[in-house]
């Protein structure tokens, strides 16, 4: 199925007090580019972030953003600085010999100082928290394609019918283009009979309309823009990323089109050649956004 770049998806996921919540944005790029917000507690999980998400997203500029909630029991601990202490003693009695004052230092007094206890997070379960993220993750990636998914539909939709109008287009032109040579010889025959007022050297004039329809046949540029088509229309059933692929047709399918433009010498074929043009410049901003 023919997928976006453009998507949204979140997810979220609690086990035993703890919530994982992730939420993916993407949009088009050329490449897949991929950008991670999250808690520094749990910076250590991005490159499986990453490594997960290219599993599952060949293209586009993708924008994470996570956080996480522990409200579980026991997951802080309070450390006390013994060495610390002993400094702040140390000079509390240097002080008090020096100043001659009393040293009434107490326990609750000391506490206070900076540093004396700190409260510390226990260290982290890798394989929970990545766990957690890994369920929150799958939730919000699947909405993420579900999204890109029913845009990619709509945008094929889309391509469809612009490859039938090019289709038509291009019917137009194999259908004009035979009557362009046999106009070109009447005209021809006309203009000699106005010049010369004589009988006309048949063999002369087979050569001169020879050389034309060489200079404006535009035979092998219809058959490879039908083949092109079809190929186009072959690529958007398939189930894989098609988007650089398009593009390359595309760019045949312009070219054989202005191939088609500086050949012409009928204002008929023109006019269709460049409808056919601005065709295919639709098509084109249409798969910038394809993956």
């Amino acid at each position: 199925m023919v997928k976006s770049m453009t998507g949204f998806g979140r997810g979220e996921y609690v086990s035993n007090d703890r919530k994982m919540t992730v939420e993916i944005k993407s949009v088009n790029h050329r490449y897949c580019d991929i950008n991670v917000r999250m808690p520094k507690k749990i910076s250590f999980l991005e490159n499986n972030i990453r490594n997960f998400v290219k599993k599952k997203v060949s293209r586009g500029k993708v924008d994470i953003f996570i956080s996480y909630e522990d409200n579980s029991e026991g997951n802080e601990c309070i450390k006390l600085n013994e060495d610390l202490i002993g400094q702040y003693l140390k000079y509390f009695d240097i002080i008090s010999e020096k100043f001659e004052l009393d040293n009434d230092i107490k326990v609750s007094n000391i506490t206070r100082y900076p540093e004396v206890i700190t409260i510390e997070e226990q260290d982290v379960d890798e394989e929970l928290l990545w766990n957690l993220m890994e369920k929150a993750l799958t939730i919000a990636i699947e909405k993420l394609i579900s999204t890109r998914t029913t845009e990619g539909e709509l945008l094929k939709k889309d391509i469809i019918q612009k490859l039938d109008t090019i289709n038509n287009l291009v019917s137009n032109i194999k259908t004009r283009a035979p009557y362009v040579i046999e106009e070109y010889k009447v005209k021809l025959e006309n203009r000699i009979n106005d010049l010369l007022n004589s009988t006309i050297d048949e063999a002369r004039l087979a050569v001169e309309v020879a050389i034309f329809a060489d200079k404006c046949c535009v035979d092998e540029e219809i058959v490879r823009l039908e083949s092109h088509i079809e190929h186009m229309r072959r690529t958007l059933d398939k189930d894989i990323p098609i988007g650089r692929k398009l593009d390359f047709l595309l760019q045949e399918m312009n070219r054989e089109s202005n191939t088609i433009l500086s050949k012409s010498n009928d204002i008929e074929v023109s006019t269709n050649g460049l409808e056919l043009k601005t065709e295919i410049e639709k098509i084109r901003e249409q798969i910038q956004n394809i993956e």
